[in-house]
C-alpha cells in the first residue's frame, strides 16, 4: 500500500524514487554522454583496417547495417527497462534484473556470464588501448627527434600500470550516478581524437602517394595476404566493426539514471538516435577516409599504428585525447561489475559495518569523496587483475574483435529481441515475431564467424609473444 501510495504522489519524498532508491536526475544529454562514451571508443581506431579487410562495398554496408541493428535492438531493450508496462512498471534497474524478470531464471545465468565476462574483458581491452596510445606519444616524439626509420620501440607495460593506477582512484565513485561529469569530459575527448583522426584522414588521401591501393572487395589475395589470410582477417573485421558499437551491455544500467518524467523509454530511445548517429557518422569518415588515406596496408590502429607521422604534436593531442576518453569509458563499463558484487555482498551479510559505513575523506559540496573499506579493497583487486591480463595480452585488433563477437549476438541481438517478444505477448509464429526470429538467427552467424576469425587472430599472435615484452 505504502508502495503504490508513493508512485501515485510522486512528491512525497523528493528524495527517493519509486523504488526507494535515490532519486535519479539523468536527462537525454547526460544518457547520450554515457552512450557516446560506450560507443566512441577504441573501436574506431580499428575501422580503416577493418575496411581495409572487407573493401569499399561491403565495408560501409556492413558499418550500416550494425547501426541499424543496434539502433533497432536498443529501442526493443528500452522498453524493458520497466516489467510489463514500460512507464508505470516495476523497475529494472540492471541488465541481468530485465532478462530476469522478462524470460525467468534459467537464462538470467547465460546473461549474466555473456555481459559480465564481456564487461570485465573490456576493461582489459582499454586498458591495451590506452597505454598503446600513451607509448605513442612518446613514440611520435622519437620519430619527430630521430627520423621515420629510427627504432623508437617501447613497453606498454609501464603505460599499463600507469593507467591502472589511475584507475584505482576513479573506481572509487560510488556509482552511475557520480560519473555524469567523467561520462561528459570522456565524450568531449572521443570527438576530439575522431576529428583530428578525420582530418589527419583527409589531408593524407588528398596528398596521396603513389602506391596506396585500395579495391572493391579490400585486401588483394597473393599481394597483401593469403586466401586462408583474407577470410579470417575479414570475420575478426566483422568483431571489430561489432565492438565499435558495443553499448546494450550497459543500457539498461546508463536508463537507471534517467528521471521519471518524462517516461524513462521515450528518453533512452531519443539518446540512443543520438547516440548511435552521432557516432556512425564518424565510423564512416574515420573508416572511409582511412581507408582512402592508407589503402590496403592500413594500420590495426590509426592513430598508434604510425601511417600519421607529421604535424607530430596534432597525434600527441589526439593520443591523449583516447587515454583520456578511455579513463571514462573504463569506468561506464566496470560500474555494472562493481554493483553486481557490492549487492550480492551487501544482500548475503547487511549487517557488516566493514561493508556498509561510509567515511567522507572530502567533503565538496557537489563532489563529496567518500571512502568504503570494502568497495576500496574489492575495486582495487578488480582493476589490478584487469591490469595484469592486459599486460600478458596485449593484442589490440584481436581482443577487440573477439571481445565484439562474444558480445555481439546475445547482448545486443538475442536478450533485447526475447524480452521484447515476451513483453509485448507477440507470438513467436506471427509475423513479426518471425521476421525478429529470423534477425537473431542472421547475427548469430556472424557473431560465429567473428569470434572465430578473432580466436584465430588470438592464436597466431600468441606464438609470436613473450609476456611481459610486448613492444610497440
Amino acid at each position: 500500500m505504502i508502495e503504490e501510495m508513493s508512485r501515485q504522489v510522486p512528491n512525497a519524498n523528493q528524495e527517493q524514487d519509486d523504488d526507494g532508491r535515490p532519486r535519479r536526475t539523468g536527462t537525454v544529454w547526460t544518457a547520450s554522454a554515457h552512450i557516446i562514451t560506450a560507443v566512441i571508443g577504441s573501436g574506431v581506431l580499428s575501422l580503416a583496417w577493418s575496411m581495409a579487410q572487407l573493401g569499399w562495398i561491403i565495408g560501409p554496408i556492413t558499418l550500416i547495417l550494425f547501426s541499424l541493428i543496434t539502433l533497432y535492438t536498443s529501442r526493443l531493450l528500452a522498453d524493458c527497462y520497466r516489467n510489463s508496462d514500460p512507464i508505470n512498471g516495476k523497475r529494472n534497474p540492471t541488465y541481468m534484473s530485465a532478462v530476469k524478470s522478462n524470460l525467468g531464471k534459467t537464462q538470467i545465468w547465460m546473461c549474466g556470464l555473456c555481459q559480465y565476462v564481456n564487461l570485465c574483458g573490456t576493461a582489459v581491452g582499454y586498458t591495451i588501448t590506452a597505454s598503446i596510445s600513451a607509448a605513442a606519444i612518446s613514440k611520435s616524439y622519437c620519430f619527430h627527434k630521430h627520423g621515420h626509420e629510427a627504432d623508437c620501440s617501447m613497453s606498454y607495460s609501464m603505460y599499463m600500470i600507469a593507467f591502472g593506477v589511475v584507475q584505482v582512484f576513479f573506481s572509487q565513485l560510488p556509482d552511475f550516478h557520480n560519473l555524469w561529469w567523467l561520462s561528459i569530459l570522456a565524450a568531449v575527448m572521443s570527438f576530439t581524437y575522431s576529428l583530428i583522426g578525420v582530418g589527419l584522414a583527409l589531408a593524407q588521401s588528398i596528398s596521396r602517394k603513389s602506391g596506396i591501393i585500395t579495391t572493391v572487395t579490400g585486401t588483394v589475395v597473393g599481394v597483401d595476404v593469403t586466401s586462408s589470410q583474407k577470410i579470417w582477417n575479414a570475420f575478426q573485421a566483422l568483431g571489430d566493426i561489432a565492438f565499435a558499437y558495443s553499448y546494450s551491455m550497459v543500457l539498461i544500467e546508463i536508463q537507471d539514471t534517467l528521471k521519471s518524467t518524462p517516461p524513462e523509454n521515450k528518453v533512452m530511445k531519443k539518446a540512443s538516435l543520438i547516440g548511435v548517429s552521432t557516432t556512425t557518422l564518424f565510423y564512416m569518415l574515420c573508416g572511409c577516409l582511412g581507408y582512402a588515406a592508407f589503402g590496403n596496408k592500413a594500420p590495426g590502429n590509426m592513430l598508434t599504428g604510425f601511417g600519421f607521422f607529421e604535424p607530430f604534436w596534432l597525434i600527441d593531442i589526439a593520443n591523449i585525447c583516447v587515454v583520456v576518453h578511455l579513463l571514462g569509458a573504463y569506468q561506464v563499463f566496470s560500474q555494472p561489475v562493481f554493483a553486481i558484487v557490492e549487492d550480492l555482498v551487501n544482500q548475503k551479510w547487511p549487517n557488516w559495518k566493514i561493508l556498509t559505513k561510509e567515511v567522507t575523506v572530502i567533503s565538496w559540496r557537489r563532489f563529496p569523496i567518500k571512502i568504503n573499506l570494502f568497495r576500496l579493497i574489492w575495486r582495487t583487486a578488480f582493476v589490478a587483475i584487469s591490469t595484469v591480463l592486459a599486460i600478458l595480452m596485449p593484442f589490440f585488433n584481436d581482443i577487440m574483435g573477439f571481445l565484439g563477437a562474444v558480445g555481439f549476438w546475445p547482448l545486443t541481438v538475442y536478450f533485447p529481441i526475447e524480452m521484447y517478444l515476451r513483453q509485448a505477448k507477440i507470438a513467436m509464429l506471427s509475423p513479426k515475431g518471425v521476421m525478429l526470429q529470423i534477425l537473431s538467427f542472421l547475427c548469430l552467424l556472424v557473431s560465429i564467424a567473428a569470434a572465430i576469425g578473432s580466436v584465430e587472430g588470438v592464436i597466431i599472435s600468441l606464438g609470436k609473444y613473450k609476456p611481459f615484452h610486448a613492444k610497440s
